[in-house]
């Protein structure tokens, strides 16, 4: 069976992606809550230790984050010379493309957004991205981002999140960019008292 460059196989991908969709289903027609791994296992005709092979728990199913590779690729066509806001800014919509693709976007943000238990864990895996993100910002291999870079990033992440989040709220009736847009915009009016 042919491999494809990150290594895993078709029939490793083909199980994986079932296995998303099968939780989504079960999610939505059942709420997040009241579904187990099992369930999610049974309808996706796999075991248990299966499911875990693919995914660290159910709430990785729905809450998914970019890899370190993804994220590296992406601020690394950014100037290190820009202010890390304006990096981040600029590498949005090339984000927001390859987001925007995902199968059933609006569906895994309504339920994340309606479920009490995943909107807290929402800001845990913005934390972790953010970290992803702040560790992609240094020119210099084996530098560090500064603990004032560390925090804009945070807030962009924050910031997309939030407008993720609305979206969903809004039933997808409103549009996605528009929202995250707003919610970046907010950013660009907060000043920092001088030093």
């Amino acid at each position: 069976m042919k491999e494809n460059p990150d290594g895993r196989s078709p029939r490793w991908e083909a199980t994986h992606r079932r296995i998303y969709f099968v939780g989504l289903d079960l999610f939505e027609e059942h709420g997040f809550d009241q579904v187990s791994v099992g369930q999610i296992a049974k309808g996706a005709r796999i075991s248990v230790p299966t499911f875990y092979a693919h995914y660290a728990s159910k709430e990785h199913v729905i809450m998914q984050l970019p890899t370190a590779a993804d994220i590296d690729l992406l601020m690394s066509s950014q100037p290190a010379s820009l202010p890390v806001a304006e990096r981040i800014l600029r590498a949005a919509p090339v984000f927001f493309e390859k987001f925007a693709e995902e199968d059933r976007l609006l569906t895994r943000w309504m339920i994340i957004a309606r479920t009490p238990s995943l909107r807290a864990r929402a800001a845990e895996f913005e934390r972790t991205a953010a970290g992803l993100v702040a560790d992609a910002l240094p020119a210099e291999p084996g530098a560090s981002p500064t603990a004032a870079e560390r925090i804009v990033v945070h807030a962009y992440l924050a910031a997309f999140t939030e407008g993720m989040l609305a979206w969903a709220d809004a039933g997808g009736t409103t549009d996605l960019q528009d929202e995250l847009a707003t919610a970046f915009a907010a950013l660009q009016g907060v000043r920092l008292p001088e030093a």
